[in-house]
């Protein structure tokens, strides 16, 4: 074996604590997969179980399983005296492990694959794969959060709006559009939020984007460089974790209590953080709604900071008692706040329609920024989505989705407290499309998690959400795609599973 070849000071791994595979083996498949890429050359010396565990912050029982893995199957070996090194593999090796890959590629997510990317690819594939992390027997699929249910929507009208503007209106439209959106929806939305948001802007500050997760992506991409700091919720959306990842920025972990995002906790951690992502009128996942105390702290840090707050107001629209609390965007006096607002989740997720406010001095960075992104939206959508704003079907529709919900998040409440009272804390959403119940003190939910999957239950745990651990965990209950019949017997099923784990 060569001895000129370089040690490895540290290899680039990440590893997972919350993803179900334990540390040792996510370790040993990305050595594997650096070693089979090419980029462990043959005679590379691995630092020692020791000085590696430290490095990654694990124990060196881990590092040691690890390597011994890799020595069995022959991609390692030592030597007294010369340390761990890369083996050289002999074609059959090679050939026997490309198999593999390609097996596995057409499966999911190899760790092979993993090394081929870059190393905001790696931590964006390392976050989906972790909300993917349990197979669920075939089954019922209960429970989902954030899908609204789409049986009721009036396609009929849709499809009569859309076939009227490519019949009159496509041709005059086929050439490139301006990147901020057709106007006269802009215009529609900037009526229909000032009037039940609180949201006062013109239609000039509107910019359509491919859903909330466009319009996070958009933020991410315009206001924050590599290496600098956004709080965010934790427990919070996965969905801001993401755009902000794939920005390269880092992420600071705000806790959330019974007022909504702690900015006390935030200022300690790090005041000078250049952003805030928050849901406030329904916070994610807890459904907790933002006190005014808090609302008036965190617009003074975003003043004293010259930081920038983003309101993602995912599911306002759906509260179930009073009128909807006016957004945050409307007590900013500074142009310090960016609001965000999705109709996925009101009408249908395919349609991929969302929006943002931005503040005046912002909008020319941010439509230049779009420009290389993609352009501008499909726009028979947008012009189907106007006439449904201006001729009414949007308010009726909501009317309607919002009293069907309501019956469905009463009949889930009352199923959980008839079922699971003596167990489980179950906190009344009031708005929304998912409640949070919580487990006692102590008690896992991955456990159950677990369970509930082999008998086709999905269920989310509430610390899938969080990045810092939580003193209590609890689970995240969709209510709004099954029918009251079918919550109570989900609701009864989940019981078993839980008497079961606890028992």
């Amino acid at each position: 074996m060569p001895k000129r070849a370089r040690p490895v000071d540290k290899p680039e791994i990440i590893l997972d604590q919350n993803a179900q595979a334990p540390l040792y083996r996510q370790l040993y498949e990305r050595l594997r997969a650096q070693i089979l890429a090419g980029q462990l050359e043959t005679g590379a010396r691995l630092p020692s179980t020791r000085i590696l565990a430290s490095q990654l912050g694990v124990s060196r029982n881990t590092t040691a399983l690890a390597y011994e893995q890799l020595l069995l199957e022959g991609y390692l070996e030592s030597r007294v005296g010369d340390g761990t090194r890369v083996a050289l593999l002999e074609p059959e090796q090679l050939a026997q492990a490309s198999g593999k890959v390609l097996k596995q590629g057409r499966k999911g997510t190899p760790a092979t694959q993993h090394a081929l990317l870059a190393r905001r690819g790696q931590i964006l594939l390392d976050e989906f794969a972790a909300g993917h992390e349990v197979e669920v027997s075939p089954g019922k699929d209960v429970f989902l959060v954030g899908e609204p249910e789409v049986a009721y929507f009036p396609y009929e009208i849709w499809a009569r709006l859309i076939a009227k503007h490519a019949r009159q209106s496509l041709q005059a439209y086929a050439r490139y559009q301006g990147v901020q959106g057709y106007a006269p929806l802009r215009e529609a939305i900037a009526a229909h939020i000032g009037i039940t948001r609180g949201v006062h802007c013109m239609a000039e500050q509107i910019v359509l984007t491919a859903g909330a997760q466009g319009a996070l992506d958009l933020v991410a991409r315009v206001l924050l460089d590599p290496g600098e700091q956004s709080w965010v919720e934790d427990p919070g959306y996965f969905g801001a974790r993401g755009a902000l990842m794939a920005a390269g920025a880092v992420m600071v972990p705000v806790p959330v209590d019974g007022e909504g995002i702690d900015v006390a906790a935030g200022r300690r951690l790090k005041g000078g953080a250049r952003l805030a992502v928050v849901t406030p009128s329904h916070q994610f996942p807890t459904g907790v709604t933002m006190s005014l105390g808090r609302r008036l702290e965190l617009l003074e840090w975003a003043r004293e900071a010259q930081g920038w707050i983003v309101e993602d107001d995912y599911d306002s629209e759906y509260r179930y008692s009073g009128r909807p609390l006016e957004a945050l965007h409307g007590l900013d006096r500074a142009g310090r706040v960016i609001y965000i607002g999705t109709f996925s989740k009101v009408l249908f997720p395919s349609l991929r329609l969302g929006y943002m406010v931005v503040p005046p001095q912002l909008v020319e960075g941010f439509l230049a920024t779009r420009r290389f992104v993609d352009v501008h939206l499909p726009l028979l959508e947008q012009m189907a989505l106007t006439d449904f704003i201006t001729e009414g079907h949007f308010a009726r529709y909501l009317r309607k989705m919002r009293g069907l919900y309501m019956e469905r998040r009463d009949a889930l409440v009352k199923a959980l407290n008839q079922e699971l009272g003596n167990i489980l804390d179950v906190t009344i959403p009031e708005a929304g499309i998912h409640l949070v119940t919580w487990l006692p003190e102590g008690v896992s939910a991955q456990g159950v998690v677990e369970l509930a999957a082999k008998q086709g239950l999905r269920i989310l745990p509430v610390s899938r959400f969080s990045m810092q651990p939580l003193k209590r965990d609890g689970f995240v209950l969709g209510f709004a795609n099954a029918t009251p019949e079918a919550l109570r017997a989900d609701v009864h099923a989940l019981a078993r599973v839980l008497r079961s784990t606890l028992t």
